[in-house]
């Protein structure tokens, strides 16, 4: 049975490697895929964060229909629906049939990704070991947002961005078989119906969040529409909250965020995202389009955080057990933000890989020492049953962190880019791809003056967004420091 356990944390591990990857699997394959199927700004940034700002509202749903009618059925519902969208991902014909088979796989990603956690706990019962397993699943979910990358580089450099998708599908054939041999059906049913209101609630109110991050930024009459789907999605979560306290079985138990280190876990792990995956993807842009390295040499380099990040999440478990939560959330979030820090003051146009790699290996260990800590604090502080319902609270942080690490830090780092260009470099203004293919068509000594003006723009934008991402780590250390409890987590 023990081995048997960890059988169950491989496919679990790798359940969730795939959803991870399939966030950031566009970064080095966005130019190739731009190149054929020629989308706007705005239609590339909705390719690109589609998929996690659809899966973010469905998480709470389809994590408590698995506690209530099983985690694993759900698990092998999301096999069938992500291997079919991927499917249709790769022989999308244009944006708009691409943009909603990225969706689709939202929907897939959403019931896969809290089963793998709320499964977990079911195979480790005894916290020490559960330790352990959290931190290779951190890992694995940390690691996967830079795989992404790496695996997006290599396919499409070896066959075409529509691999990217098809690799998913014989993965998911695999898949479903195994799952139905390792895992146990596992589920903890309250007596009482499911709340679809407080489910659609919750969808809608996150929904309107997401959009008005999404579109704010872009301004006309989206501007005006932003602020207010975000008014009215706060306002669904209020009314969802205020539900759930009236429910006597509720579709979440909101009394959880009662407790500072559920609370602080989730708030680290939204945090931890919007800087990982925003900052991810203008790395993958820097490397390509201001270094102008090809997509496997660029992605190479950033092997150097998910090499780190599989470091943190081997020495974790016993980290924690020996130091608590508290000493190591605070240590991860100090080393990242020390290391966005130093990136930032010298980060230049050409390339310093003495600098550009302990840098990243530092980010990534910090990453996964931070997320392990708090993936464990959050699921000792939900009760077994409601198990689904928290991994679907932290998977809700992660896509939404995610979707808004490409909205908040791509929409800095655009802004920040555009101020920097000089008024005779406006055949860049719509960006560095943009840049380069208006340098082309310009005699050589020109279009190297305006890649020049461009290229430096992008690295003060960049500079800008790792500012921004190192602030957001500094004050989550505060907060870790303040507010877990010293001896939280240690051997329980």
């Amino acid at each position: 049975m023990v081995g048997r356990r960890w059988l169950v944390l491989a496919i679990l591990c790798a359940s969730l490697l795939l959803v991870s990857v399939d966030a950031t699997v566009l970064h080095m394959a966005l130019p190739a895929l731009a190149e054929d199927l020629r989308p706007t700004a705005s239609g590339q940034l909705w390719i690109i964060a589609v998929y996690s700002l659809v899966a973010a509202p469905l998480l709470l749903a389809f994590g408590t229909l698995g506690d209530r009618y099983g985690r694993r059925r759900v698990l092998v519902l999301g096999y069938v629906v992500f291997g079919l969208a991927s499917l249709a991902c790769a022989l999308a014909p244009n944006v708009a049939v691409l943009i909603a088979a990225r969706a689709a796989l939202g929907v897939g990603g959403a019931m896969i990704m809290p089963a793998t956690l709320s499964l977990l706990r079911q195979a480790f019962p005894d916290r020490a070991e559960r330790q352990t397993a959290i931190g290779i699943w951190s890992g694995v979910a940390g690691s996967g947002a830079v795989l992404g990358p790496l695996l997006g580089g290599f396919l499409v450099e070896t066959f075409s961005w529509h691999a990217a998708f098809l690799i998913n599908v014989p993965v998911m054939v695999v898949a479903i078989p195994l799952t139905y041999w390792l895992i146990p059906e596992s589920a903890d049913p309250p007596d009482g119906p499911w709340d679809v209101l407080s489910a659609a609630l919750a969808a809608v109110g996150v929904i309107g969040i997401a959009f008005a991050v999404k579109q704010t930024p872009h301004g006309g009459t989206m501007f005006v529409l932003g602020p207010v789907a975000g008014l009215l999605g706060c306002l669904l979560l209020v009314a969802f909250v205020r539900r759930q306290r009236k429910l006597a079985v509720p579709l979440l138990d909101v009394t959880l965020f009662r407790d500072r280190a559920f609370s602080v876990a989730v708030g680290s792990v939204l945090l931890v995202l919007t800087s990982l995956v925003g900052l991810g993807l203008l790395f993958a842009q820097y490397l390509q389009l201001v270094l102008a390295l090809q997509p496997m040499p660029a992605a190479l380099r950033l092997m150097f955080v998910m090499g780190s990040a599989v470091i943190g999440s081997v020495v974790a478990g016993p980290l924690l057990q020996r130091f608590g939560n508290r000493r190591m959330t605070v240590a991860g979030f100090a080393v990242s933000a020390v290391a966005l820090a130093v990136c930032a003051a010298a980060l230049t146009t050409t390339e310093n890989l003495w600098l550009l790699g302990p840098v990243l290996a530092a980010t990534g260990f910090g990453v996964s020492i931070s997320l392990t800590a708090a993936s464990d604090a959050l699921l000792a502080a939900a009760p077994a049953e409601q198990a689904g319902a928290a991994a679907a609270v932290e998977e809700t942080a992660y896509e939404l962190g995610a979707g808004l690490g490409v909205t908040v830090l791509g929409s800095i780092a655009t802004l920040v880019y555009t101020a920097a260009l000089p008024s005779t470099a406006a055949q860049a203004r719509d960006g560095l791809t943009e840049a380069t293919a208006a340098a082309s068509a310009l005699p050589p000594e020109a279009g190297s003056q305006l890649l020049d003006l461009a290229r430096d723009a992008f690295v003060t934008g960049l500079r800008a967004a790792l500012v921004v991402g190192a602030v957001l780590f500094v004050l989550a250390t505060i907060a870790a420091a303040r507010a877990l409890p010293k001896n939280e987590g240690t051997t329980r």
